[in-house]
């Protein structure tokens, strides 16, 4: 009797790890071997349910380019998810939004704000906004963020 409880329990375990790791959203992080924000906001996005897959790059300008990151959006780093370009320090709900906007390329806070994820810095917070970028080259806030 113990060992066939001990067997479902194990059994339960499995099934509910396996829910969980099928549930993590996929991306890809381009970043720079020597920034400690891109490492950051990787920590980010997989606290907020992101599996991510990280490249480091010889040549992030390259990258951006190739992805059609406009110079005005750069940041440090790009993600990449479902084919939409992800630049700099966007909150994982932003990301996780980008999936439901089929009018947008991606999604961009330009800069290195303050208190953006990947960018805290004590008590500090810099306004930002998260920028999108529609199919056809304008600009469209997708959410502010005031400074605190």
């Amino acid at each position: 009797m113990r060992n066939s409880l001990r067997l479902a329990a194990l059994g339960a375990l499995f099934i509910s790890t396996q829910a969980l790791a099928a549930e993590l959203i996929p991306i890809d992080v381009h970043r720079d071997a020597n920034c400690g924000c891109c490492k950051a906001w990787i920590s980010h996005l997989q606290d907020n349910g992101f599996e991510v897959t990280d490249h480091v790059e010889p040549d992030m300008s390259e990258v951006k380019q190739r992805l059609g990151v406009a110079p005005r959006l750069a940041s440090c780093h790009t993600g990449v998810i479902n084919g939409k370009f992800v630049e700099g320090h966007v909150p994982a709900a932003q990301v996780r939004a980008l999936a439901t906007r089929d009018d947008l390329l991606g999604m961009a806070v330009p800069g290195m704000p303050t208190g953006s994820p990947g960018m805290e810095m004590g008590d500090r917070v810099d306004a930002y906004q998260v920028i999108g970028l529609t199919k056809n080259g304008t600009d469209e806030v997708i959410a502010d963020y005031p400074a605190r």
